[in-house]
């Protein structure tokens, strides 16, 4: 910086003194600098183009204002600049440099991995599988000596097999020979990231096979109406089984999470035939259903009924001719609480009384009430 300002005040005197130096003091001799034998007028400004007037005592000319100016600005970079510009580097010298600059660069970006918690770097020493790297910061030879591919461990990867619109149809036959249309998804995370990375070509349609594979394998053993009803977690979880078995045979390093089926209709062709009779079996189920309630009704009455005859017969173990009188005085009330007949069990008393005709005949005809009207 001290250079800088250095050259700079050569610069700011010249500017101060105007644009062609100004009236410039008068040479040793007496003349005074850019007079009109220098094409300047002895009052006017001075050309800084032009060679000052000589010196009469020595008879040479001094150097001119732009020349000054420079010359100090050399001298101010110690002598390094010609012609007032930095001279151009020889690029000999730069390209080491510039080389080195590279090599560091490479090194740093090539060499320093930073794993993430969910993420495992798996290392390969020209092309061969050397380590697997664990989160945090890790330190590699260059590329291309080793390189470091960072693979997510942790998230959770989806596939969907099969459409739940009307677009297209996966068809299954199930093991009452009947076809259904199965649209399902699979859910799988890497457990081992060297494994999954060398061993299976195309993992993402590896999956799809097996998950087809072992699907149609446990349809197949099934029924429809576990297909399309309760049965559906069972054949989810044997299917989700199925397939980790044959991951772990391709030593895939794949886990397989679980097993969703989202649709399982039937074909487009028998779909109407169908719902009727998925209409009838739920009718079925609901008599079938109303029934058990209406059985269950009648075992809680008579569990009802039988816990009171349980208490009856405690009475009547602690007194047997006063429980007897008063269930027969019971019975005989509930009885005859209906019947239009008077009997009367004295003596000298005529045993039967039909009193029930006695009002029917003391009572006037309606036919004889019209008339009389």
């Amino acid at each position: 910086m001290s250079r800088i300002f250095g050259w700079m005040q050569p610069a700011i005197a010249a500017m101060s003194q105007g644009p062609w130096g100004g009236k410039g003091p008068e040479s040793e001799g007496g003349e005074p600098e850019g007079g009109e034998a220098d094409g300047g007028s002895s009052g006017g400004p001075r050309n800084p183009w032009t060679q000052p007037s000589r010196n009469r005592q020595t008879g040479k000319r001094g150097p001119s204002a732009i020349d000054e100016l420079l010359r100090r600005g050399r001298e101010s970079f110690g002598g390094g600049f010609g012609g007032g510009l930095p001279p151009r580097p020889d690029a000999r010298a730069l390209w080491p440099i510039g080389v080195a600059l590279i090599v560091i660069l490479w090194v740093l970006l090539t060499s320093f991995h930073r794993i993430g918690p969910q993420e495992r770097g798996v290392v390969q020493m020209l092309g061969r599988y050397s380590r697997t790297l664990s989160p945090g910061i890790s330190l590699t030879l260059p590329a291309p000596f080793e390189t470091v591919k960072i693979i997510d461990v942790e998230g959770i990867r989806r596939i969907d097999i099969g459409s739940t619109g009307n677009e297209s149809e996966n068809l299954m036959l199930t093991g009452d020979q009947n076809i259904i249309d199965l649209a399902y998804s699979v859910r799988w995370n890497i457990r081992n990231p060297e494994l999954y990375e060398f061993q299976l070509a195309d993992p993402d349609n590896a999956i799809r096979e097996v998950a087809e594979s072992a699907m149609r394998s446990v349809v197949a053993n099934a029924s429809l109406e576990d297909a399309i009803g309760a049965g559906r977690t069972t054949i989810e979880q044997e299917v989700e089984q199925r397939m980790q078995e044959i991951l772990d045979s391709y030593r895939s390093g794949i886990k397989v999470q679980g097993v969703a089926i989202n649709q399982a209709v039937a074909p487009n062709a028998v779909d109407d035939a169908f719902k009727a009779v998925s209409a009838a079996q739920q009718r079925a189920q609901t008599y079938l259903n109303e029934a058990r309630a209406y059985s269950q009704q009648l075992a809680a009455r008579a569990q009802g009924e039988a816990a009171a005859f349980d208490k009856v017969y405690e009475q009547y173990r602690l007194s047997p001719d006063v429980t007897r009188r008063r269930m027969y005085y019971e019975t005989m009330e509930a009885i005859l609480a209906n019947v239009d007949k008077t009997i009367v069990e004295t003596n000298n008393v005529t045993p039967y009384l039909p009193l029930s005709e006695v009002k029917r005949r003391s009572a006037p005809e309606p036919s004889s009430q019209a008339g009389g009207q």
